[in-house]
């Protein structure tokens, strides 16, 4: 273990000076007090990234609080953009050495100047290589601390002829993956929460992923989830982090006491779970359904605890049904073959990467190569799909372009 580390800090070390020469070309024809500021500021980031290098030996990742993550997260923004920006050098190292190898064994010449009398070949790949590092890494430093707590509010009207006349108008305020152990305090989510109740919502449901890995990670935040609060009340599911499918157990006893823990956290907070069951919605002497079950995973690489002919069973005669079911893969796989009489699909699951971009009239994001469906809403002949965003966070602590989603969705009798 401890060479494995070694070798990552050397590597970290020689990525780092490698991209110093870089930034010393790139400096070399400002004046005298810019050229100090850049380099100056190259060290200091330098000397930063060694710090949390040497931190992360002696006070091992596992230990660290969300502060030491954060920065943590920051230090590999840096090393990333920055190999980015190292490649540009070391394709102009490679093209300089096969001149050289060329001159010094065939007498070749060789020229240095891109144009003659211009700008030299060396100082435009270190430009290169300093925009190439300093546009994404101030970009995803924006993601994380301005862009992860953008909430955006998502207006989506769904139009159907099965809807009863007393749900028409039905306001549903969705939310999905939580992550709360992602969150440094409570602040992020009591402001998200505010935005939630001023929706003045009928319904609010939550589609799955409240923590990364464990229970404990929700201290603290019970009494923030007990203040969403609606008429027809707050349900839950469960998504595939809230299992503790990715943490290393003493024993089954103690992953599923953790399972345990984290429904009793719902319970707490005044949210009704729905595990492989449904609910009647009443509104003026009419009814429509709600069935939650737990995660279905669509891939190789997420369980299928879910079992759809359970929460199914029972509602057959309602005229209206809406599914909560953390993976929206689940409704290509199994809804719209096997039940397409359920008219709503309610998911998350995806966050959208948490990166890509969205303008009026286009959206991508690399998750888009690995879900069909993973932003906004979708409709196939009668039933419609909705895919949060997600309200937090995981992995990179930030967003950049998909921003945190807190979806208001309108029923209507059409």
């Amino acid at each position: 273990m401890i060479w494995r580390y070694l070798f990552f800090f050397t590597l970290i070390v020689l990525i780092e000076l490698y991209f110093l020469q870089g930034v010393k070309t790139f400096a070399r024809d400002f004046s005298q007090r810019n050229r100090n500021i850049i380099l100056y500021t190259a060290y200091f980031l330098f000397g930063v990234n060694l710090l949390l290098g040497l931190v992360g030996f002696f006070y091992p990742p596992p230990n660290w609080n969300g502060f030491f993550r954060f920065l943590s997260s920051v230090f590999l923004v840096m090393v990333v953009c920055k190999l980015l920006g190292c490649s540009f050098l070391i394709i102009d190292d490679i093209i300089r050495l096969f001149r050289w190898l060329a001159k010094a064994l065939f007498k070749v010449g060789t020229t240095t100047d891109l144009s003659g009398n211009g700008i030299s070949r060396i100082k435009f790949i270190s430009q290169l290589a300093i925009t190439f590092t300093v546009i994404p890494a101030v970009s995803f430093l924006y993601g994380m601390i301005r862009g992860a707590y953008k909430y955006r509010v998502h207006n989506v009207k769904v139009d159907s002829p099965n809807l009863p006349e007393a749900f028409n108008g039905f306001k549903i305020v969705q939310i999905s993956d939580m992550h709360t152990g992602s969150f440094m305090s409570t602040t992020p989510i009591q402001t998200a929460f505010e935005i939630i109740m001023k929706q003045n919502a009928d319904l609010i449901l939550f589609t799955g992923d409240l923590v990364n890995n464990v229970a404990s990670e929700t201290n603290g935040f019970i009494e923030e989830y007990q203040k969403l609060k609606a008429p027809h009340g707050v349900y839950s599911v469960l998504g595939n982090h809230d299992y503790g499918d990715y943490v290393q157990w003493e024993s089954q006893t103690a992953k599923f006491e953790n399972l345990e823990a984290i429904k009793k956290v719902h319970a707490d907070s005044g949210w009704k779970l729905l595990m492989n069951e449904h609910v009647a919605l009443e509104k003026n002497g009419e009814k429509i359904a709600l069935l939650g079950i737990e995660n279905w995973g669509g891939g190789n690489y997420f369980h299928k605890y879910g079992k759809m002919d359970l929460a199914y069973k029972g509602t057959e005669d309602y005229k209206f049904k809406i599914l909560m079911s953390h993976d929206p893969s689940h409704w290509d796989k199994q809804v719209r073959t096997e039940y397409p009489d359920v008219d709503l699909t309610l998911s998350g699951h995806t966050h959208g990467m948490q990166f890509g971009i969205e303008i009026p009239g286009f959206k991508w994001s690399p998750v888009q190569y690995l879900y069909k469906q993973w932003a906004g809403l979708y409709k196939q002949d009668n039933q419609y799909l909705y895919v949060n965003r997600g309200l937090g966070f995981l992995g990179y602590p930030g967003r950049l372009g998909i921003w945190p989603e807190i979806t208001v969705i309108e029923l209507n009798k059409v």
